[in-house]
């Protein structure tokens, strides 16, 4: 991820401008990329808790045997590997 940074840096003219800062200069960009990583990565699995309560919720339940099962375990498996990309 952090050639991505770098690259995504360089095509906004971030980096280049003043070669005798950048490699400090990449060291702060990467490290904040990777806050802004995370606090997008927690807004992501908020609203996908939020979401799996909506399926557990009686407005959406057919009465059916194991309605909304799929939904909820879908919802599950997307807030289990937003996280997991967190540990990476």
């Amino acid at each position: 991820m952090t050639k991505e940074i770098i690259d995504m840096a360089q095509e906004c003219g971030l980096i280049g401008m003043r070669p005798h800062l950048d490699g400090i200069y990449s060291e702060a960009l990467v490290a904040f990329a990777k806050l802004v990583a995370e606090k997008e990565r927690e807004a992501c699995v908020k609203e996908c808790k939020k979401l799996f309560k909506v399926f557990l919720s009686s407005k959406y339940s057919t009465g059916q045997p194991l309605s909304s099962f799929k939904e909820r375990h879908a919802v599950a498996a997307c807030i289990e590997s937003i996280e997991a990309r967190g540990q990476a």
